[in-house]
């Protein structure tokens, strides 16, 4: 993935953290991928090193996210692109993140104006989290099945409802993403 990236992650206490932890495992065994990755929601990618690189704790901290009480993460179903960072997903619904992206995607070259940064935000932010980081095709519909019914057997709600259907709030971290997968660590956290 070119350059860096801001993830979300769910609130450090959040049962929601142990539980996908678990299931990106799981998932990645059935598969046999070798990825195994913290849960998270990508809030933007291909921010310069350059730009954090004498600070990035410094860095993150001077970002004017919005509070965490306006931040909404709410599950949606599982779906499967052929891009190998969406290979499968849990859906997550733009409208309680699109602010946060865009102030995320405001961290970008060539995005640093709110316009910009808003259009990319409407026209080719899909905000997910990602369950599987695999370099295989497309997962057909029945294999989507079966995941979700192990996604659902976790007590995860695939329609964003109770404790386990999202989370407001959480944590936004720095990570190095242009480095090989097994070192994609935060570099910087920031609570919302």
């Amino acid at each position: 993935m070119p350059g860096s990236s801001l993830w979300l992650l769910p609130p450090t206490s959040h049962p929601l953290n142990a539980i996908l932890a678990s299931l990106i495992q799981k998932v990645s065994a059935h598969f046999g991928s070798p990825h195994v990755f913290l849960p998270h929601v990508t809030l933007t990618s291909e921010i310069q090193p350059s730009s954090y690189s004498l600070d990035p704790q410094k860095w993150l901290n001077q970002i004017e996210f919005p509070e965490g009480k306006y931040v909404h993460v709410k599950f949606g179903r599982l779906n499967s692109e052929d891009v190998f960072v969406r290979k499968l997903y849990i859906k997550v619904s733009k409208s309680g993140v699109d602010k946060l992206g865009k102030t995320a995607r405001m961290t970008v070259n060539g995005y640093e104006d709110e316009e910009a940064a808003k259009k990319w935000t409407e026209e080719k932010y899909v905000p997910h989290l990602s369950l599987l980081y695999h370099d295989c095709s497309q997962v057909p519909g029945k294999v989507i099945e079966a995941i979700e019914k192990m996604v659902r057997e976790a007590g995860v709600s695939l329609e964003g409802k109770g404790e386990l259907g999202g989370w407001e709030g959480g944590r936004v971290v720095l990570v190095p993403t242009d480095q090989p997968i097994n070192t994609w660590d935060p570099i910087a956290e920031r609570e919302l």
